[in-house]
């Protein structure tokens, strides 16, 4: 299933803080890179500066993503030593090269993380897409209005909590495959064919996605992002700060304003993630941990996993949970307040006034477990294939599309743990049933079946993976799996 864009060719369109100060502290705000560990994976700076870790033997950990370039470099995270954290920071920042038309910087999302010894499901972390405060005084119209880039400072902030070494060194994968060129894979190169009359309008587009003939690019082709390059290079340098409040900040304002995205330093400035517990269901003994609001999603694949728990049917659950959810005056709550009320209605198995969800904008999932049971699961977005289908200037960076007039993405994420062992996890993209596809493939997992054997709902797509005997312990149990319709990859040890 290829997924078309949210509307004909880019017309016009309009929790709580945990630490947030700590993070802006050291990372949101800082020009300082923050080291927080005691290894490097390629041996930038300090002693090791010129020597790379070396690579791991035995059982390393599982990967599953919808873009195969970006999941290699997350596995190779994981032989040098990384932790799950690590390698799902490096997966996110390398899909924003691979698959700018689902995970660029401009883009957003949230993930799910949980390590050994987090009783109460793990943390959430939600950075989806935001719109802009203001609105910019003179120059360029705005006529396109852009997202303000979140996928940076979310995954500092997971990485933060979860991650095991610098958060710079997360960025050489990405910054290798901009610099280097990433070949066009298949998924991309689907995106690139569903969109390339429109996308191919902007300049700074066609600069980056066609070739010498004007063509678009097709798979198999060598995208090369100096540009994008040079934005990363100067954010492992001086920190993922710069891109919300210095030099590189100034210079996506700018290129924003000049393609009619209208976004202003002050956007960039108050562009915070959050972090907050999870939605929970607990079940033979299990505790099943979901991505929470405003990741509603995440809130549809719990009350359909309840529902298939108790017996139920399934089906349509999840779609009908986030078209209640939505429904409600949800801009009306405190965000403090929405976990509770999502859980509140999880553990109630109560759905009311749900029904079928409108096309929803593209994503993209990935999940890593690592060799000590430690796992992360992330949904991406850009609200729209290729964002607003335009760069930012000379930052090379594709921007996403504001959600002011959109409808929410479908952000789904689940993973289930028993005690101090992980057991299993999934993720979901595509349109309005990626909910009830998480709920039945982590059902099915949990009850023995292995991941991908095949589609569970007609346009869901999963990236799932199972260790039955739990991990610590049982390495030789578990296994992974892209959804069998999808151009993805599941990869783990040799």
């Amino acid at each position: 299933m290829r997924e078309r864009p949210l509307y004909p060719p880019f017309r016009r369109y309009g929790a709580r803080l945990l630490s947030t100060a700590l993070a802006v502290a050291l990372g949101g705000c800082s020009s300082t890179p923050v080291r927080m560990v005691s290894h490097e994976l390629f041996g930038f700076g300090g002693a090791g500066a010129g020597k790379t870790s070396p690579y791991l033997t035995g059982y390393i950990g599982n990967v599953v993503a919808d873009e195969p370039q970006a999941a290699m470099a997350a596995r190779d995270v994981l032989a040098r030593g990384g932790n799950a954290g690590d390698a799902a920071t490096a997966l996110g920042l390398a899909l924003a090269v691979t698959l700018p038309s689902r995970a660029s910087l401009g883009g957003g999302g949230a993930c799910l993380a949980w390590r050994p010894g987090d009783s109460d499901g793990g943390r959430a972390f939600v950075f989806m897409p935001a719109a802009g405060a203001t609105t910019p005084e003179g120059g360029a119209p705005v006529d396109r209005p852009a997202a303000v880039p979140m996928l940076a400072r979310g995954l500092y902030l997971m990485h933060l909590r979860y991650g095991s070494v610098d958060f710079n060194e997360t960025i050489t994968p990405a910054l290798q495959l901009a610099r280097g060129g990433a070949t066009v894979s298949r998924a991309l190169a689907g995106d690139l064919a569903a969109v390339q009359q429109p996308l191919l309008a902007d300049a700074g587009a066609r600069a980056l996605f066609s070739r010498n003939d004007g063509t678009v690019l097709a798979e198999g082709d060598s995208l090369v992002q100096s540009r994008l390059a040079g934005v990363l290079e100067q954010m492992r340098a001086m920190g993922v700060g710069d891109l919300y409040n210095g030099a590189l900040a100034a210079s996506f304002v700018a290129g924003s304003q000049g393609a009619g995205g209208g976004l202003m330093a002050a956007d960039l400035r108050g562009a915070l993630p959050s972090e907050t517990m999870p939605l929970t269901v607990r079940v033979d003994r299990m505790t099943v941990s979901f991505l929470p609001p405003p990741a509603d999603g995440g809130l549809g694949s719990a009350m359909a996993f309840r529902a298939l728990s108790d017996g139920g049917q399934g089906g349509t659950v999840g779609q009908q949970a986030v078209a209640a959810w939505r429904a409600r005056a949800t801009g009306t709550r405190k965000a403090g307040d929405l976990v509770a009320q999502a859980q509140a209605m999880v553990d109630s198995g109560t759905v009311s006034g749900g029904g079928m969800l409108p096309h929803l904008p593209a994503s993209t999932s990935f999940a890593v477990v690592d060799r000590h049971g430690g796992a992360v699961a992330c949904s991406l977005t850009m609200d729209n294939l290729f964002g607003t289908g335009r760069v930012a200037g000379s930052t090379g960076i594709v921007m996403a599309a504001s959600p002011q007039r959109l409808p929410p993405p479908l952000l789904t994420a689940a993973i289930a743990s028993q005690g101090e062992t992980f057991r299993a996890v999934a993720t979901g993209s595509g349109q309005n049933d990626a909910a009830d596809a998480v709920a039945t493939e982590l059902r099915q997992v949990l009850a023995g079946q292995k991941p991908g054997e095949r589609p569970v709902t007609a346009e869901g797509r999963i990236n799932a993976i199972s260790c039955p005997a739990g991990l610590p312990g049982g390495e030789g149990s578990c296994v992974g799996a892209s959804d069998v319709r999808a151009a993805g990859l599941a990869v783990g040890s040799d």
